[in-house]
Formats: C-alpha cells, structure tokens, sequence
C-alpha cells in the first residue's frame, strides 16, 4: 500500500515524533518542533552523515561555524543581490505565489460549428491549468462551455495560446513580479540602525568558506581535502510546505570538499570532474546503506539553463516521496568561484600553495549538500509500512535501520500489578541505558506495547515475566520478524549490543 503524506503526518504527531510548532497559540505556518522520539531519529541521521563523512575517511575535517556572520559574507556571495524569488499576488483572493512555481496556463478557443439547426453562436477562450497544450485541449473539452452543448456543437482551435498567468487557486489576476529577497534581517546592539543590520545565515556554505584558509593552515591540510559542517539555516521563504520537506529555519548537513582544478593535476590525480562523480556515487552509496530502498532514489542532472553561472555541473539526489519525486541532496561543481568571491571582497587571500608546481591558485570546490529534516522525512516514508498478521490483525511499523532508530530497546514487564516484576524491568532498563537508549513502558497490554514500539521502529522488545523470578529469563522480540527468544536476563545487553555494532552503518 503507497504511503500517504497524511500517514506520515498523523503518525509523528501520535508518537512524538514531529509536532507543529507553537501549537498551543494556533501554530506558527512551516515550523515544527521534534519531540522525544523525533530528536533521536534526526540526532541518529546527522550522526550517521558526520560518521560516513569525518571518522570514516582522512581527508575531511569537521567545522561549526556561527549563524551569525558578518553582513560582507552576503555581499561577495551574491546573496544580497540574487538570493531571490520573483513573488506575485493575487488581486481577487490576495494569496501570494512564487511566479517561477505557478502552474502553465494555456488559453483554449472553442470555435462554434457551423450549423444551421443549431443557434449561432460566437467563439468561446477557455483559459487552462495545463503543462502542455495537448493536456489544455483534454481540458478544455470537458469544460462546462463543451459540455453544456449538443455534441459536436464546439470545436477546439488547434492554435495553441499561452495565457497570461492567473492565480491557481481562483483564477484571478496578479500583480508584476517583484523580487523578494529571502534572507531573514536582524540587528545586533541596541539600536536598530542601517549599520547594525546583519542577516541569518540562508546556507552553511559560507561559514565553511570564510574557514578555509584557518582549517588548511591549523590542520596542516594539502588538496584534496574537505570540510563537513551540520548546522541550522534560515530562509524566508514564499511558498513552504509538505511537512517538514520546505520549512523557513532547517539543518544542513553539508561538505565542501576542495581539490585541484583539473588543469592542475598530473598524471594519476583526481580532477574536480572525476571528484564529482566520486561524490555522486558516495552519496547515493550512503542512502542505500542507511536503508532506503533503490527504487526510490534516483540522480537528476541539472539542465544548462538550471545551472548557476559558476557551475560546471550539478546533480540532485531526488526521492520518491509522497508527493513525488522531489530533491534530497545537490552535488554542485563550484569551480573556484566562492574562494574568489571572499577574496576579492575581502582582500585576504584564500589560494593554496602547490609545492610541486610551485605556484598559488583557488582551489575548485566539490559541494554535496543534503537538508537533515529532509533525509529524516525520507527515512521515515521508506521504513513505514502496515502489514496483516498472521492473516488477523495489522500493525504499523517503522523497519528502519537499526543505527537510526530512536529506541534501540524498550522493556516491559508482564504484570504491573506485580512490584517484584516493575522492579527488576526497571532495573534492566536503567542498566541497558548506558549502553544504549533503552525506555521502560508499563501503561498497556503486552500486545499493544509492541504495537507502539513497532510503530516507532524500536528494533527490540524485552518481557520480564513471572517465570523470570524463577529462571532468571527474559524474553527478546524483533521488530521485523516478530519472533521471539528466551535468554538468561544477564546475556541480554551483550546480544543487542552485538546486533547493534554490526548494523552500523559503514
């Protein structure tokens, strides 16, 4: 059965996953706060990313530089000038929409046959949502203007017409575009003043670039080498939405990793194309080793009118959501255009020293860059599932990977009217948690306690029973095939532990 947005939706907020911010005020628009099971879901993604990324290669150092920087970043960015979306308004309803996302419009005319029974009749423009004219034509034909007439009364124009664009949501007439610039303002000190003017940060990029020259010189680094960064942005924008797939403040989980320009290596060296493809193919490698299924992920290479005037290349890692195939992660090409840009604005240099050829030069950049909310949304609509069993009931259930999942273990005992039994579930749970997160539960029946544990991926369950006060026995249950297995209650922890090690994902 395919995964339904409102699914997704309605399970976070039953589990405390994922609730609307501010609720209790009515809710602010996009914004939303990670709860108790949520905060360890995405804390364990950006875990698994700085893993694969910093401890698990030797050519890539960690940053986290500040939200706040000083506002010349955004000038040699070129953020201040073309971080922008054209925003247009609806004169009948008032709604505002990015012109760049509104829907094709085509305008369709319907001419009146010529019929002598018939009454005359003039031509008729039937505008249409449509992106193509073969879909307005399909349309326009089952519009009420077609419809209302004896057949073959109407016929439609095969002169194709792009219509003016209309409000999508009541076809009304909107404004000229402006240009909104979508960078949050703020001011530091206490007065508010144009010189005080500063902005949150729209990308972490920046704060990586600005580092590069102190990471290079402190860590004693030569090219390639890379810098990985995870931390909040900020972003204004037009038209957020889809759950937590467009919010206004998010985490990037970002790498800039700087190497030779191709003209600069000698035989055997990596070029910045070729390291393109080897980040292309590493990143889509660590999906797939963190769980999401093949067929739901996909490479989309940007088109030359979609490239930025700096790139030589950029691809997006895109991912079968709910709501279609959408972006997850951009693996860019940026040539030596950042480097450049911060210094020129800056006057400090930011060029590498290549001994071997005794010269300086801007080293290219290598920008794979994946949101944190986004890969958590994309774990969760591939890990859930409702599945019958045993031909009876159904339960909902979270298959994800082991290394992601909130809880590793919940404990539970039998009987809660039963103290010996709470006292040593709680003991066990209390011990197990050092090693790993592990919750105690008592506020349900046994059955519906699994229930709740599957349905937020928990991989293991463990039962302290009364038979466990004579043979020193629990019981440990899997999430994904149910079955379950009795072991002296010491043993335990070392047999989760172990299951837990091996599905690290490397």
């Amino acid at each position: 059965m395919a995964v339904t947005m409102d699914a997704i939706v309605s399970l976070c907020k039953r589990r405390g996953i994922i609730f609307q911010s501010s609720e209790i005020y009515g809710g602010l628009a996009s914004t939303f706060d990670y709860g108790p099971v949520g905060v360890e879901l995405k804390r364990n993604v950006k875990e698994a990313w700085w893993r694969a990324m910093v401890y698990e290669r030797d050519d890539i150092e960690g940053l986290d530089a500040a939200i706040m920087m000083h506002p010349d970043t955004w000038a040699a960015s070129g953020h201040l000038t073309s971080f922008s979306d054209p925003l247009v308004d609806c004169k009948q309803c008032r709604k505002r929409w990015r012109q760049d996302h509104l829907p094709s419009r085509w305008r369709v005319r319907l001419i009146a046959n010529v019929d002598p029974e018939s009454p005359s009749g003039g031509d008729v423009f039937v505008d249409v949502f449509a992106a193509d004219y073969e879909t307005a034509q399909k349309q326009a034909k089952q519009s009420k203007q077609w419809s209302s007439k004896a057949k073959g009364y109407w016929s439609v124009s095969e002169e194709p017409m792009k219509a003016p664009p209309a409000c999508p949501e009541c076809g009304g007439e909107l404004t000229d575009p402006r240009q909104f610039n979508l960078m949050f303002k703020t001011c530091v000190g206490p007065v508010e003043e144009e010189a005080a003017v500063i902005y949150m940060r729209p990308e972490t990029a920046q704060g990586i670039f600005v580092n590069f020259d102190s990471v290079m010189t402190t860590m004693r680094r030569k090219l390639p080498f890379g810098i990985a960064q995870i931390g909040k942005s900020f972003r204004n924008e037009i038209t957020p939405g889809n759950f937590i797939f467009r919010t206004r403040e998010f985490e990037q989980m970002e790498l800039e990793f700087f190497c030779k320009p191709g003209d600069k290596c000698k035989a055997g060296e990596r070029t910045d194309m070729e390291w393109w493809e080897h980040w292309k193919n590493e990143r889509m490698n660590w999906y797939t080793r963190c769980g999401i299924r093949k067929e739901n992920l996909r490479l989309r290479e940007h088109e030359a009118d979609e490239l930025a005037h700096y790139a030589k290349g950029c691809v997006d890692v895109e991912y079968k959501f709910p709501i279609g195939w959408s972006e997850l992660e951009g693996i860019a090409n940026r040539t030596d255009y950042d480097l450049s840009q911060h210094e020129k604005h800056s006057g400090k240099t930011l060029r590498y020293f290549d001994q071997e050829r005794g010269e300086h030069y801007v080293p290219y950049v290598i920008e794979p860059s994946a949101g944190a909310d986004r890969a958590a949304l994309a774990f969760l609509c591939d890990a859930f599932r409702e599945e019958a069993v045993e031909g009876r009931e159904s339960r909902r259930v979270l298959s994800l990977h082991y290394a992601l999942a909130p809880i590793k273990c919940a404990v539970f005992p039998l009987l809660k009217n039963r103290p010996e039994l709470v006292e040593k579930a709680r003991g066990l749970a209390l011990k197990m948690k050092k090693s790993f997160y592990t919750v105690y539960d008592d506020t349900a029946a046994i059955g519906k306690l699994y229930r709740r544990q599957d349905e937020i991926g928990t991989p293991f369950c463990v039962t302290v029973d009364v038979d466990t006060l004579t043979d020193g026995q629990v019981t440990l249950r899997d999430r994904d095939s149910m079955t379950q297995e009795r072991m002296p209650i010491e043993k335990v922890e070392g047999v989760i532990s172990d299951a837990l090690k091996k599905a690290v994902i490397g």
